[in-house]
């Protein structure tokens, strides 16, 4: 791997990428109160349509507005091409690993991995044994998280199947460059995006149970208390479907009803937005007041499509993403088109000494954690925080993998009152369903902090708009 961060936009020489060059020449041009001044609408203009996230733990019960940075990330349209087919190869090697584990086990009777992996998995859910999905899929939506390296290579970094969220600041930070600066879509071929809640709509309909002619979706929300209920709200407006909860719904002789005020209306597709635990009390957690009871029993008995599938998070459990790569060899009978990042599986004794001698050089996850929280970043902690990791490693080592520290690549950011750059990630969103498709781009998400790798939102991180130069 190459030394230090690449920067998207510009070489090492500081002039403008080849796709980036008319944009860069107008980005110059721009005096920088003027920029300041489109930052300002653009947070009055989100603050004003409340496009915020819900904050837990010690500010709990407040709500912030994500940072918006008006500096767009810019692809050219070959490079998605290619990153756009190891998308839609995993998401095929996913689905195919979800369906098999809960059938026929082949993958683990093979020792590709090792069966405790899955079966002892918190997100194993022994109830889906045996239960055959309406068109074979699992992950109807998976936001696949990818980082350029210092090779300027993508790589995955993880996979999120479960109630993958950020859809709706993609599409909402498109609207808003498209607001702010309608002259650069005039002199830029962008493709678009603004088509998701379409494509997601007809996604899921096209795996609705068998013999429904016109299959009525719901989209399942915790509340409004969660933190992405704005974004719950605004799909299910987007898509023309009903936002639910729990008490909207009843079981009545194995199928799924939804109250309105013309009567019960049944139910065929369920896009939930709610954690397996919580879906059904009869099933799983009996105190939860979020799903419905009797709700597995439909889903069992073919009645019900339930977008994503129960079951679906032991795919992307950090545990099991080292072994991605063999499932894709594995079903596909082809070699990865994206590599994963260099992991070392905790768990395996040799890898946790290696680990261990290496912690100041290393990020080690949780296998469960998310959202940024339950990891270190060894060469931005302190010699405590180290020691204190290093002991809960050797306490309990399967707990944890590790990475190397990559140098993420970077994107000029209108940070403060210039342009500096900072590190990115991107969220790509696969849907999966007759067929798989990706809508061009994603969500692109920026450590704010100079020097930060930590790009999540509930760390501070902000996001921006993604452009994929069309022909």
């Amino acid at each position: 791997m190459g030394i230090g961060p690449i920067d998207e936009m510009l070489d090492v020489h500081g002039a403008p990428r080849p796709h980036c060059g008319a944009y860069w020449k107008w980005l110059e041009a721009q005096p920088p109160d003027q920029l300041a001044r489109k930052r300002s609408e653009a947070d009055a203009l989100f603050h004003r349509v409340g496009i915020t996230f819900a904050v837990y733990g010690e500010d709990a019960g407040t709500e912030r507005l994500i940072p918006f940075d008006i500096v767009p990330r810019i692809l050219p349209l070959e490079e998605w091409t290619r990153l756009e087919a190891g998308l839609k190869q995993r998401a095929h090697a996913l689905n195919a690993f979800i369906a098999d584990i809960y059938h026929e086990q082949h993958i683990l009777s093979c020792g590709v991995i090792p069966p405790e992996q899955v079966l002892c998995n918190l997100q194993y859910r022994p109830e889906m044994q045996g239960v055959d999905v309406p068109g074979g899929i699992y992950a109807h939506i998976a936001g696949i998280d990818v980082v350029r390296d210092s090779d300027g290579r993508f790589r995955v970094l993880e996979d999120n199947l479960r109630v993958p969220s950020g859809v709706s600041y993609m599409l909402e930070n498109r609207k808003m460059m498209m607001r702010l600066f309608p002259e650069l879509f005039a002199h830029h071929s962008i493709e678009p995006v603004e088509h998701y809640p379409d494509l997601l709509l007809e996604n899921l309909k096209s795996v609705a149970p068998a013999g429904i002619a016109d299959p009525t979706v719901v989209l399942l929300t915790p509340g409004r208390y969660n933190s992405a209920y704005f974004e719950h709200a605004f799909l299910a407006q987007q898509m023309g479907i009903e936002l639910v909860e729990g008490q909207d719904l009843f079981v009545l002789d194995d199928v799924l009803y939804m109250r309105t005020t013309r009567g019960p209306q049944r139910v065929d597709v369920l896009y939930r937005r709610v954690d397996d635990d919580f879906l059904d009390p009869l099933s799983f957690r009996s105190d939860s007041s979020l799903g419905v009871a009797g709700l597995l029993t439909v889903y069992r008995a073919g009645r019900l499509t339930i977008a994503n599938a129960i079951g679906t998070g032991v795919a992307d459990d950090k545990s099991i993403y080292p072994y991605v790569p063999e499932m894709i060899r594995f079903y596909l009978s082809e070699e990865p088109l994206i590599d994963n990042v260099p992991t070392w599986i905790l768990a395996r004794p040799q890898d946790c000494a290696y680990v261990l001698d290496h912690l100041p050089e290393l990020v080690v996850k949780e296998v469960h954690g998310a959202g940024g929280y339950g990891m270190l970043i060894g060469p931005a902690a302190s010699r405590a925080e180290i020691e204190a990791f290093r002991a809960r490693i050797r306490a309990q080592p399967g707990r944890y993998i590790a990475q190397p520290t990559l140098a993420l690549s970077t994107s000029p950011t209108f940070a403060a009152s210039e342009i500096e750059p900072r590190h990115i990630d991107l969220r790509p969103f696969v849907l999966s369903g007759k067929e798989v498709a990706v809508v061009p781009g994603g969500l692109t998400r920026v450590a704010l902090t100079k020097g930060s790798l930590v790009v999540n939102s509930s760390q501070g991180g902000g996001t921006k708009d993604t452009w994929v130069l069309g022909r």
